[in-house]
Protein backbone atom coordinates (compact mmCIF):
# COMPACT_ATOMS: atom_id res chain seq x y z
CA UNK A 1 0.00 0.00 0.00
CA UNK A 2 1.51 3.33 -0.92
CA UNK A 3 1.54 5.61 1.58
CA UNK A 4 0.34 9.15 1.47
CA UNK A 5 0.04 12.83 4.14
CA UNK A 6 -3.21 13.23 5.29
CA UNK A 7 -5.13 15.89 3.80
CA UNK A 8 -8.09 17.91 4.79
CA UNK A 9 -10.91 15.85 5.69
CA UNK A 10 -14.25 15.79 3.54
CA UNK A 11 -17.10 17.94 4.71
CA UNK A 12 -18.63 15.55 7.00
CA UNK A 13 -22.36 14.64 6.15
CA UNK A 14 -25.19 16.40 8.02
CA UNK A 15 -27.99 14.23 9.23
CA UNK A 16 -30.10 17.03 10.45
CA UNK A 17 -29.90 19.29 7.60
CA UNK A 18 -26.96 21.39 8.65
CA UNK A 19 -24.67 22.80 6.36
CA UNK A 20 -21.61 19.97 6.12
CA UNK A 21 -18.49 20.86 8.65
CA UNK A 22 -15.14 21.17 7.11
CA UNK A 23 -12.92 19.39 9.35
CA UNK A 24 -9.10 18.98 9.65
CA UNK A 25 -7.07 16.09 11.05
CA UNK A 26 -4.49 16.94 14.00
CA UNK A 27 -2.83 15.55 17.34
CA UNK A 28 -3.59 16.73 20.64
CA UNK A 29 -1.07 15.58 23.44
CA UNK A 30 -0.51 12.21 20.81
CA UNK A 31 -4.44 11.79 19.98
CA UNK A 32 -5.20 12.38 16.75
CA UNK A 33 -8.57 14.46 16.48
CA UNK A 34 -10.85 16.16 14.02
CA UNK A 35 -11.59 19.78 14.56
CA UNK A 36 -13.54 22.35 12.41
CA UNK A 37 -11.64 24.09 9.64
CA UNK A 38 -13.41 27.41 11.10
CA UNK A 39 -15.15 28.67 13.86
CA UNK A 40 -17.80 31.22 14.41
CA UNK A 41 -16.68 34.62 15.00
CA UNK A 42 -17.79 35.90 19.11
CA UNK A 43 -18.82 38.99 17.24
CA UNK A 44 -19.54 38.74 13.99
CA UNK A 45 -20.33 35.23 13.72
CA UNK A 46 -18.76 34.62 10.17
CA UNK A 47 -16.64 31.55 10.27
CA UNK A 48 -12.96 32.17 10.93
CA UNK A 49 -10.01 29.88 11.66
CA UNK A 50 -10.04 27.51 14.55
CA UNK A 51 -7.06 28.24 16.89
CA UNK A 52 -5.32 25.94 19.39
CA UNK A 53 -6.63 27.09 22.51
CA UNK A 54 -10.57 26.33 21.08
CA UNK A 55 -9.06 22.73 19.32
CA UNK A 56 -7.92 21.72 22.86
CA UNK A 57 -11.26 22.88 24.50
CA UNK A 58 -13.33 20.88 22.40
CA UNK A 59 -11.68 17.16 23.46
CA UNK A 60 -11.39 18.69 27.53
CA UNK A 61 -7.10 19.52 27.22
CA UNK A 62 -6.85 22.27 29.80
CA UNK A 63 -4.68 25.32 28.15
CA UNK A 64 -4.69 28.14 31.40
CA UNK A 65 -5.45 31.29 30.23
CA UNK A 66 -5.88 35.11 31.58
CA UNK A 67 -6.69 37.02 28.55
CA UNK A 68 -8.69 34.97 26.34
CA UNK A 69 -12.31 34.45 26.23
CA UNK A 70 -14.36 32.58 24.09
CA UNK A 71 -16.53 35.20 24.12
CA UNK A 72 -14.52 38.18 23.36
CA UNK A 73 -12.14 39.16 20.51
CA UNK A 74 -8.28 37.68 20.92
CA UNK A 75 -5.59 40.25 22.42
CA UNK A 76 -3.08 37.67 23.08
CA UNK A 77 -1.25 39.75 25.77
CA UNK A 78 -0.97 37.53 29.01
CA UNK A 79 1.24 34.68 27.31
CA UNK A 80 -0.30 32.13 29.63
CA UNK A 81 -1.45 29.88 26.72
CA UNK A 82 1.71 29.07 25.24
CA UNK A 83 2.40 25.44 23.66
CA UNK A 84 4.82 23.84 22.18
CA UNK A 85 4.07 22.48 18.32
CA UNK A 86 4.90 20.65 15.44
CA UNK A 87 4.02 21.08 11.74
CA UNK A 88 4.41 18.64 8.64
CA UNK A 89 8.48 18.55 7.39
CA UNK A 90 8.20 19.55 3.50
CA UNK A 91 10.70 18.48 0.75
CA UNK A 92 12.92 21.00 -1.23
CA UNK A 93 9.93 20.10 -3.86
CA UNK A 94 7.09 21.69 -1.05
CA UNK A 95 5.75 18.28 -0.90
CA UNK A 96 5.44 16.83 2.76
CA UNK A 97 8.39 14.23 4.09
CA UNK A 98 7.02 11.07 5.09
CA UNK A 99 8.21 8.51 7.93
CA UNK A 100 9.14 4.79 7.22
CA UNK A 101 5.50 3.93 8.44
CA UNK A 102 3.74 6.61 6.32
CA UNK A 103 3.16 9.25 8.69
CA UNK A 104 4.35 12.72 7.95
CA UNK A 105 7.29 13.39 9.49
CA UNK A 106 6.76 16.16 11.70
CA UNK A 107 9.27 19.58 12.74
CA UNK A 108 8.52 20.60 16.17
CA UNK A 109 8.83 24.51 16.42
CA UNK A 110 11.77 25.95 17.84
CA UNK A 111 9.58 28.35 19.23
CA UNK A 112 6.13 28.15 21.54
CA UNK A 113 2.50 29.68 20.43
CA UNK A 114 -0.05 31.19 22.26
CA UNK A 115 -2.68 28.58 21.96
CA UNK A 116 -5.23 31.72 21.70
CA UNK A 117 -4.25 33.59 18.58
CA UNK A 118 -2.42 30.65 16.95
CA UNK A 119 -4.56 28.83 13.81
CA UNK A 120 -4.62 24.73 13.79
CA UNK A 121 -3.24 23.58 10.42
CA UNK A 122 -3.04 20.33 8.62
CA UNK A 123 -1.44 17.30 10.79
CA UNK A 124 -0.51 19.91 13.37
CA UNK A 125 0.69 18.37 16.77
CA UNK A 126 0.06 20.49 19.97
CA UNK A 127 2.01 19.87 23.20
CA UNK A 128 0.10 21.50 26.19
CA UNK A 129 1.90 19.08 29.16
CA UNK A 130 5.78 19.21 28.13
CA UNK A 131 8.39 20.09 30.49
CA UNK A 132 8.82 23.24 28.01
CA UNK A 133 5.42 24.51 28.03
CA UNK A 134 5.06 23.64 32.31
CA UNK A 135 8.53 26.21 32.64
CA UNK A 136 7.01 28.85 30.26
CA UNK A 137 4.11 28.85 32.54
CA UNK A 138 5.62 29.15 35.72
CA UNK A 139 7.76 32.01 34.21
CA UNK A 140 4.73 33.51 33.21
CA UNK A 141 3.22 33.33 36.56
CA UNK A 142 6.28 34.44 37.96
CA UNK A 143 6.25 37.53 36.63
CA UNK A 144 2.31 38.09 37.11
CA UNK A 145 2.68 37.58 40.35
CA UNK A 146 5.97 40.10 40.93
CA UNK A 147 3.67 43.41 41.97
CA UNK A 148 0.43 41.37 42.62
CA UNK A 149 -0.51 41.76 46.69
CA UNK A 150 -0.96 38.69 48.69
CA UNK A 151 -4.39 39.82 49.98
CA UNK A 152 -6.24 36.04 49.13
CA UNK A 153 -8.08 36.56 52.91
CA UNK A 154 -9.42 39.46 52.34
CA UNK A 155 -10.20 39.12 48.48
CA UNK A 156 -13.54 38.47 47.03
CA UNK A 157 -12.24 36.47 43.99
CA UNK A 158 -10.71 33.93 46.47
CA UNK A 159 -12.45 30.65 45.77
CA UNK A 160 -12.79 31.91 42.13
CA UNK A 161 -9.42 33.52 41.01
CA UNK A 162 -7.41 31.81 38.25
CA UNK A 163 -4.35 33.04 39.80
CA UNK A 164 -4.51 31.19 42.76
CA UNK A 165 -5.44 28.34 40.72
CA UNK A 166 -2.71 28.45 38.47
CA UNK A 167 -0.33 29.56 41.51
CA UNK A 168 -0.89 25.78 43.17
CA UNK A 169 -0.08 24.33 39.25
CA UNK A 170 2.79 26.57 37.85
CA UNK A 171 3.70 29.00 41.02
CA UNK A 172 6.86 28.98 42.96
CA UNK A 173 6.56 28.35 46.68
CA UNK A 174 8.65 31.59 47.48
CA UNK A 175 9.53 34.68 45.17
CA UNK A 176 12.95 35.48 44.34
CA UNK A 177 11.85 39.21 44.12
CA UNK A 178 13.14 40.89 46.64
CA UNK A 179 12.51 44.64 45.59
CA UNK A 180 9.65 47.17 46.27
CA UNK A 181 6.68 46.19 44.96
CA UNK A 182 4.89 48.81 42.66
CA UNK A 183 1.81 49.91 44.74
CA UNK A 184 -1.25 50.76 42.60
CA UNK A 185 -4.58 52.58 43.48
CA UNK A 186 -7.00 50.50 45.52
CA UNK A 187 -10.81 50.85 46.56
CA UNK A 188 -11.13 52.90 42.75
CA UNK A 189 -14.72 53.84 42.58
CA UNK A 190 -15.21 53.13 38.79
CA UNK A 191 -18.99 53.37 38.69
CA UNK A 192 -22.55 52.97 40.95
CA UNK A 193 -22.09 49.15 40.83
CA UNK A 194 -18.13 48.80 40.20
CA UNK A 195 -15.00 49.00 43.00
CA UNK A 196 -11.44 48.62 41.33
CA UNK A 197 -8.29 47.44 43.39
CA UNK A 198 -5.40 48.28 40.76
CA UNK A 199 -2.59 46.48 42.73
CA UNK A 200 -4.42 43.16 42.03
CA UNK A 201 -5.22 43.67 38.07
CA UNK A 202 -3.28 41.27 35.83
CA UNK A 203 -3.86 43.90 32.42
CA UNK A 204 -5.58 41.36 30.70
CA UNK A 205 -8.06 43.77 29.03
CA UNK A 206 -11.21 41.33 28.95
CA UNK A 207 -13.10 44.24 30.65
CA UNK A 208 -12.08 46.74 28.03
CA UNK A 209 -12.73 43.95 25.37
CA UNK A 210 -16.12 43.36 26.41
CA UNK A 211 -17.19 46.66 27.14
CA UNK A 212 -16.07 47.98 24.15
CA UNK A 213 -17.08 45.01 21.41
CA UNK A 214 -19.93 43.81 23.17
CA UNK A 215 -21.99 46.65 24.85
CA UNK A 216 -20.67 49.03 22.45
CA UNK A 217 -19.48 51.74 25.40
CA UNK A 218 -15.98 52.16 25.20
CA UNK A 219 -15.76 53.29 28.11
CA UNK A 220 -12.38 51.50 29.82
CA UNK A 221 -8.49 51.66 29.35
CA UNK A 222 -5.22 51.16 30.19
CA UNK A 223 -3.44 54.50 30.83
CA UNK A 224 0.68 54.80 31.88
CA UNK A 225 3.15 52.31 30.67
CA UNK A 226 5.34 49.55 31.96
CA UNK A 227 4.94 48.24 35.77
CA UNK A 228 2.89 51.24 36.19
CA UNK A 229 -0.27 50.02 33.55
CA UNK A 230 -3.41 50.91 35.34
CA UNK A 231 -7.12 50.64 34.39
CA UNK A 232 -9.07 53.41 34.36
CA UNK A 233 -12.63 55.12 33.08
CA UNK A 234 -12.57 57.79 30.71
CA UNK A 235 -12.13 60.81 32.38
CA UNK A 236 -15.37 62.43 33.82
CA UNK A 237 -17.03 59.88 32.51
CA UNK A 238 -18.58 57.14 35.22
CA UNK A 239 -18.28 53.27 33.96
CA UNK A 240 -22.02 53.39 34.25
CA UNK A 241 -24.03 51.19 31.44
CA UNK A 242 -26.29 48.05 31.71
CA UNK A 243 -23.91 45.61 31.45
CA UNK A 244 -20.95 46.50 33.82
CA UNK A 245 -21.33 43.53 36.31
CA UNK A 246 -20.11 41.49 33.82
CA UNK A 247 -16.72 42.71 34.21
CA UNK A 248 -16.10 41.44 37.18
CA UNK A 249 -17.55 37.79 35.94
CA UNK A 250 -14.91 37.70 33.17
CA UNK A 251 -12.14 39.29 35.59
CA UNK A 252 -9.75 36.40 36.08
CA UNK A 253 -8.66 38.06 39.26
CA UNK A 254 -10.45 39.91 42.19
CA UNK A 255 -9.38 43.59 40.41
CA UNK A 256 -12.98 44.30 39.44
CA UNK A 257 -15.66 43.52 42.41
CA UNK A 258 -19.56 44.40 42.61
CA UNK A 259 -20.45 46.92 45.16
CA UNK A 260 -23.60 44.55 45.80
CA UNK A 261 -22.01 41.51 46.66
CA UNK A 262 -18.36 42.51 47.98
CA UNK A 263 -17.68 41.04 51.34
CA UNK A 264 -21.15 40.03 51.96
CA UNK A 265 -20.27 35.77 51.60
CA UNK A 266 -17.61 33.59 51.14
CA UNK A 267 -18.09 32.02 47.53
CA UNK A 268 -16.96 28.58 48.62
CA UNK A 269 -20.31 28.59 51.04
CA UNK A 270 -22.65 29.41 48.20
CA UNK A 271 -25.32 26.91 47.05
CA UNK A 272 -25.74 27.09 43.32
CA UNK A 273 -28.81 26.73 41.18
CA UNK A 274 -29.69 26.94 37.69
CA UNK A 275 -32.79 29.35 37.37
CA UNK A 276 -34.12 32.36 34.80
CA UNK A 277 -33.52 36.11 35.63
CA UNK A 278 -37.56 37.07 35.45
CA UNK A 279 -36.42 40.57 35.01
CA UNK A 280 -38.02 40.94 31.19
CA UNK A 281 -38.73 38.57 28.34
CA UNK A 282 -35.37 37.62 27.43
CA UNK A 283 -35.42 35.02 30.32
CA UNK A 284 -31.36 35.00 30.72
CA UNK A 285 -29.87 31.57 32.36
CA UNK A 286 -28.91 32.44 35.73
CA UNK A 287 -27.01 31.28 38.67
CA UNK A 288 -28.62 31.79 42.16
CA UNK A 289 -26.11 31.77 45.49
CA UNK A 290 -27.73 31.03 48.29
CA UNK A 291 -26.80 30.41 51.95
CA UNK A 292 -28.99 29.77 54.97
CA UNK A 293 -32.05 30.22 52.89
CA UNK A 294 -30.88 33.40 51.68
CA UNK A 295 -30.26 34.97 48.20
CA UNK A 296 -26.76 36.78 47.86
CA UNK A 297 -25.96 37.35 43.94
CA UNK A 298 -27.31 36.47 40.01
CA UNK A 299 -24.95 35.24 38.02
CA UNK A 300 -25.51 34.71 34.06
CA UNK A 301 -25.34 31.32 33.05
CA UNK A 302 -23.83 30.34 29.56
CA UNK A 303 -26.75 29.55 26.83
CA UNK A 304 -26.06 30.61 23.34
CA UNK A 305 -29.82 30.34 22.12
CA UNK A 306 -30.46 32.84 24.84
CA UNK A 307 -27.94 35.19 26.18
CA UNK A 308 -24.55 34.11 25.41
CA UNK A 309 -22.61 34.42 29.63
CA UNK A 310 -23.63 37.89 29.80
CA UNK A 311 -25.94 39.19 32.09
CA UNK A 312 -27.40 42.97 32.25
CA UNK A 313 -27.37 44.86 35.77
CA UNK A 314 -30.84 45.60 35.70
CA UNK A 315 -31.77 41.80 35.95
CA UNK A 316 -28.97 40.82 38.00
CA UNK A 317 -29.75 43.16 40.73
CA UNK A 318 -33.53 42.56 40.80
CA UNK A 319 -33.56 39.87 43.50
CA UNK A 320 -33.51 42.02 47.05
CA UNK A 321 -37.37 41.77 47.53
CA UNK A 322 -37.00 37.65 48.05
CA UNK A 323 -35.42 38.40 51.06
CA UNK A 324 -37.78 41.50 52.27
CA UNK A 325 -38.91 41.20 56.01
CA UNK A 326 -42.56 42.29 54.75
CA UNK A 327 -43.44 39.69 52.49
CA UNK A 328 -46.67 37.34 52.53
CA UNK A 329 -46.48 34.38 55.10
CA UNK A 330 -49.29 33.42 56.19
CA UNK A 331 -53.11 33.01 54.90
CA UNK A 332 -55.19 35.58 55.68
CA UNK A 333 -59.38 35.58 55.56
CA UNK A 334 -61.34 38.32 55.87
CA UNK A 335 -63.87 38.73 58.71
CA UNK A 336 -67.09 40.48 58.43
CA UNK A 337 -65.76 43.24 60.67
CA UNK A 338 -62.73 44.33 58.14
CA UNK A 339 -59.97 42.41 60.06
CA UNK A 340 -58.08 39.36 59.35
CA UNK A 341 -57.25 36.45 60.98
CA UNK A 342 -54.42 33.89 60.11
CA UNK A 343 -55.41 30.16 58.61
CA UNK A 344 -54.64 27.18 57.57
CA UNK A 345 -53.97 26.00 53.97
CA UNK A 346 -56.56 23.02 54.17
CA UNK A 347 -59.46 25.67 56.28
CA UNK A 348 -58.66 27.97 53.53
CA UNK A 349 -58.83 26.14 50.14
CA UNK A 350 -62.08 24.17 51.07
CA UNK A 351 -63.78 27.54 51.70
CA UNK A 352 -62.58 28.92 48.48
CA UNK A 353 -63.41 25.96 46.68
CA UNK A 354 -67.13 25.43 48.32
CA UNK A 355 -67.75 29.50 47.34
CA UNK A 356 -66.28 29.20 43.74
CA UNK A 357 -68.43 26.08 43.79
CA UNK A 358 -71.49 28.28 44.01
CA UNK A 359 -70.13 30.59 41.63
CA UNK A 360 -72.95 31.23 38.85
CA UNK A 361 -71.36 30.44 35.45
CA UNK A 362 -70.15 33.63 33.44
CA UNK A 363 -69.85 35.74 36.74
CA UNK A 364 -66.32 35.85 38.11
CA UNK A 365 -62.81 37.16 36.47
CA UNK A 366 -59.39 35.98 36.81
CA UNK A 367 -56.04 38.13 36.31
CA UNK A 368 -53.10 35.69 35.92
CA UNK A 369 -50.20 37.61 36.08
CA UNK A 370 -47.20 36.91 33.09
CA UNK A 371 -44.72 36.56 35.94
CA UNK A 372 -46.39 32.81 36.87
CA UNK A 373 -44.88 29.96 35.56
CA UNK A 374 -46.25 28.11 32.93
CA UNK A 375 -47.79 25.15 34.67
CA UNK A 376 -49.70 28.05 37.17
CA UNK A 377 -51.03 29.90 33.69
CA UNK A 378 -52.53 26.61 32.82
CA UNK A 379 -53.95 25.43 35.87
CA UNK A 380 -55.58 29.11 35.95
CA UNK A 381 -57.04 28.49 32.79
CA UNK A 382 -58.76 25.37 33.62
CA UNK A 383 -60.31 27.09 36.38
CA UNK A 384 -61.34 29.90 34.38
CA UNK A 385 -63.14 27.28 31.37
CA UNK A 386 -64.95 26.00 34.69
CA UNK A 387 -66.16 29.33 35.82
CA UNK A 388 -66.75 30.50 32.59
CA UNK A 389 -64.02 33.64 33.61
CA UNK A 390 -63.51 36.39 31.63
CA UNK A 391 -59.41 36.70 31.76
CA UNK A 392 -56.35 38.93 31.10
CA UNK A 393 -52.89 39.77 32.65
CA UNK A 394 -50.85 42.76 32.24
CA UNK A 395 -48.75 44.27 30.71
CA UNK A 396 -45.20 45.76 31.99
CA UNK A 397 -43.25 47.79 29.60
CA UNK A 398 -39.85 49.62 30.26
CA UNK A 399 -36.72 50.77 28.15
CA UNK A 400 -35.34 48.07 26.30
CA UNK A 401 -31.72 47.82 24.63
CA UNK A 402 -30.37 46.11 21.60
CA UNK A 403 -27.82 43.41 23.46
CA UNK A 404 -30.58 41.78 26.33
CA UNK A 405 -33.13 44.18 28.36
CA UNK A 406 -36.04 43.66 26.38
CA UNK A 407 -39.08 46.00 27.10
CA UNK A 408 -41.22 43.46 28.12
CA UNK A 409 -41.08 43.34 31.68
CA UNK A 410 -42.80 39.78 32.11
CA UNK A 411 -40.93 37.05 32.11
CA UNK A 412 -43.85 34.13 30.36
CA UNK A 413 -46.04 37.18 28.19
CA UNK A 414 -45.50 34.72 25.31
CA UNK A 415 -46.37 31.54 28.03
CA UNK A 416 -49.72 33.15 28.83
CA UNK A 417 -50.23 33.84 25.41
CA UNK A 418 -49.83 30.61 24.37
CA UNK A 419 -51.62 28.72 27.08
CA UNK A 420 -54.93 31.04 26.52
CA UNK A 421 -54.76 32.95 29.87
CA UNK A 422 -54.68 36.48 28.63
CA UNK A 423 -55.56 37.68 25.02
CA UNK A 424 -53.30 38.65 22.06
CA UNK A 425 -53.61 42.29 23.21
CA UNK A 426 -52.67 41.71 27.07
CA UNK A 427 -54.61 44.31 29.03
CA UNK A 428 -57.42 44.47 26.73
CA UNK A 429 -59.98 42.97 29.31
CA UNK A 430 -59.45 44.82 32.15
CA UNK A 431 -61.16 47.65 30.72
CA UNK A 432 -64.33 45.07 30.61
CA UNK A 433 -63.67 43.64 34.29
CA UNK A 434 -64.12 46.77 35.82
CA UNK A 435 -67.35 47.80 33.96
CA UNK A 436 -68.89 44.19 34.75
CA UNK A 437 -67.79 45.00 38.76
CA UNK A 438 -69.29 47.93 38.48
CA UNK A 439 -72.13 46.96 36.99
CA UNK A 440 -72.95 44.00 39.15
CA UNK A 441 -71.99 40.96 36.27
CA UNK A 442 -68.92 40.06 38.03
CA UNK A 443 -69.20 39.19 41.53
CA UNK A 444 -66.29 37.09 41.97
CA UNK A 445 -62.50 38.00 41.22
CA UNK A 446 -59.40 36.06 41.39
CA UNK A 447 -55.81 38.06 40.92
CA UNK A 448 -52.67 36.32 40.95
CA UNK A 449 -49.23 38.11 41.21
CA UNK A 450 -50.70 41.98 40.73
CA UNK A 451 -51.56 44.75 42.13
CA UNK A 452 -54.62 45.28 40.04
CA UNK A 453 -56.02 48.47 41.69
CA UNK A 454 -52.81 50.52 39.85
CA UNK A 455 -53.87 48.72 36.54
CA UNK A 456 -57.53 50.56 36.17
CA UNK A 457 -59.77 48.94 38.38
CA UNK A 458 -60.18 51.26 41.67
CA UNK A 459 -60.10 49.92 45.28
CA UNK A 460 -63.79 50.58 45.54
CA UNK A 461 -64.49 48.51 42.94
CA UNK A 462 -63.11 45.81 44.63
CA UNK A 463 -64.66 46.80 48.00
CA UNK A 464 -68.05 45.77 46.08
CA UNK A 465 -67.31 42.06 45.70
CA UNK A 466 -68.59 39.48 46.50
CA UNK A 467 -65.60 37.16 46.50
CA UNK A 468 -61.68 39.43 46.31
CA UNK A 469 -59.38 36.08 46.42
CA UNK A 470 -55.69 37.20 45.96
CA UNK A 471 -52.41 35.16 45.47
CA UNK A 472 -49.04 37.42 45.84
CA UNK A 473 -45.95 37.53 47.75
CA UNK A 474 -45.49 40.88 48.85
CA UNK A 475 -48.39 43.19 50.59
CA UNK A 476 -49.90 45.63 48.42
CA UNK A 477 -53.65 47.21 48.09
CA UNK A 478 -55.04 44.52 46.97
CA UNK A 479 -54.13 42.05 49.43
CA UNK A 480 -55.02 44.48 51.99
CA UNK A 481 -59.16 44.58 50.14
CA UNK A 482 -59.17 40.50 49.54
CA UNK A 483 -61.02 38.67 51.46
CA UNK A 484 -58.54 35.47 51.09
CA UNK A 485 -55.09 36.23 51.07
CA UNK A 486 -52.96 33.15 49.63
CA UNK A 487 -49.10 33.79 49.72
CA UNK A 488 -46.73 32.49 47.13
CA UNK A 489 -43.74 32.57 46.23
CA UNK A 490 -40.52 33.74 43.83
CA UNK A 491 -39.43 31.72 41.81
CA UNK A 492 -36.29 31.40 43.60
CA UNK A 493 -38.56 29.27 46.07
CA UNK A 494 -40.00 26.77 43.47
CA UNK A 495 -39.65 24.94 40.11
CA UNK A 496 -41.58 25.45 37.03
CA UNK A 497 -41.04 27.06 33.04
CA UNK A 498 -41.07 30.37 31.56
CA UNK A 499 -41.87 30.83 27.71
CA UNK A 500 -39.27 33.57 26.69
CA UNK A 501 -39.99 36.36 23.75
CA UNK A 502 -38.16 34.01 21.36
CA UNK A 503 -40.49 30.98 22.29
CA UNK A 504 -38.07 29.44 24.16
CA UNK A 505 -39.31 27.06 26.81
CA UNK A 506 -36.92 27.20 29.68
CA UNK A 507 -37.24 25.28 33.03
CA UNK A 508 -35.69 26.57 36.63
CA UNK A 509 -35.12 25.05 40.18
CA UNK A 510 -35.95 25.81 43.63
CA UNK A 511 -32.87 27.56 45.26
CA UNK A 512 -34.39 28.24 48.95
CA UNK A 513 -37.63 27.36 50.28
CA UNK A 514 -40.64 29.85 50.97
CA UNK A 515 -40.80 31.84 53.55
CA UNK A 516 -43.07 30.95 56.13
CA UNK A 517 -46.33 29.51 55.31
CA UNK A 518 -46.01 30.26 51.77
CA UNK A 519 -46.58 27.44 49.30
CA UNK A 520 -45.61 27.68 45.24
CA UNK A 521 -48.95 28.84 42.99
CA UNK A 522 -49.02 25.60 41.03
CA UNK A 523 -49.34 23.62 44.35
CA UNK A 524 -52.43 24.80 45.99
CA UNK A 525 -53.76 25.92 42.41
CA UNK A 526 -53.96 21.87 41.63
CA UNK A 527 -55.57 21.11 44.63
CA UNK A 528 -58.38 24.28 44.00
CA UNK A 529 -58.62 23.19 40.49
CA UNK A 530 -59.33 19.41 40.92
CA UNK A 531 -61.47 21.26 43.97
CA UNK A 532 -63.51 23.01 41.87
CA UNK A 533 -63.27 21.30 38.17
CA UNK A 534 -63.39 17.75 39.61
CA UNK A 535 -60.35 17.22 37.03
CA UNK A 536 -57.19 15.48 38.79
CA UNK A 537 -53.58 16.50 37.76
CA UNK A 538 -50.35 15.45 38.84
CA UNK A 539 -48.86 16.14 42.01
CA UNK A 540 -45.43 16.74 40.76
CA UNK A 541 -43.90 19.93 38.25
CA UNK A 542 -42.68 16.99 36.18
CA UNK A 543 -45.97 15.39 35.61
CA UNK A 544 -47.52 18.48 35.29
CA UNK A 545 -45.43 20.36 32.77
CA UNK A 546 -46.16 17.16 30.96
CA UNK A 547 -49.78 17.26 30.81
CA UNK A 548 -49.98 20.64 30.04
CA UNK A 549 -47.20 19.96 27.18
CA UNK A 550 -50.31 17.21 25.89
CA UNK A 551 -52.54 19.40 26.13
CA UNK A 552 -51.42 22.76 24.72
CA UNK A 553 -51.01 22.63 21.03
CA UNK A 554 -47.66 25.34 21.61
CA UNK A 555 -46.08 22.62 23.99
CA UNK A 556 -46.49 19.95 21.55
CA UNK A 557 -43.96 17.02 22.04
CA UNK A 558 -41.96 18.79 24.77
CA UNK A 559 -41.48 16.98 28.22
CA UNK A 560 -39.77 17.98 31.32
CA UNK A 561 -36.73 16.09 30.80
CA UNK A 562 -36.68 17.27 27.17
CA UNK A 563 -36.20 20.88 28.28
CA UNK A 564 -32.70 19.56 30.08
CA UNK A 565 -30.93 22.95 31.39
CA UNK A 566 -30.93 24.87 28.09
CA UNK A 567 -34.31 24.74 27.33
CA UNK A 568 -36.36 23.89 24.13
CA UNK A 569 -38.22 26.30 21.28
CA UNK A 570 -41.54 26.20 20.18
CA UNK A 571 -43.37 27.44 17.10
CA UNK A 572 -45.02 30.84 17.88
Amino acid sequence: MSATAPTESKPAESKTGAPPVDTITIKIDGQTVSVPKTMPDPLTGKPIPTTMIQACSMFKVDVPHYCYHPKLPVAGNCRMCLVEFGTPAMGPDRKPLLNPDGTPKINKSPRPAIACATPISSAMEIYTNTAGATEMRKAVLEFLLINHPLDCPICDQAGECKLQEYSVDYGQSQSRFVEEKVHKPKRVDLGPRIVLDDERCILCSRCVRFTKDIVGDDALGFVNRGSYNTLTHYPGKPFDNNYTLNTVDICPVGALTSKDFRFKMRVWFLKETKSICTSCGTGCNTVIGSRENLMYRYEPRENDAVNSCWMCDYGRLNYKWINREDRLTEVRLREKNGTYQSSSWTAALREISDKLNNVPKGSAAIIASARQTNEELYLLKKLADKLGAITDSIPRQGAGDKLLLNPDRNPNTLGSQLIGIAPKQMGSNIPKIADGIREGAIKTFVVFGEDVTKHGIDPTLLRSLDLLIVSEILPNETTALAHYVLPGTAHAEKRGTFTNIKGRVQRFIKAIEPKGNSRPEWEFLHELVFNVTGQNGFATIEGLFNQMAAEVPAFKGLTWARLGDLGASVPF
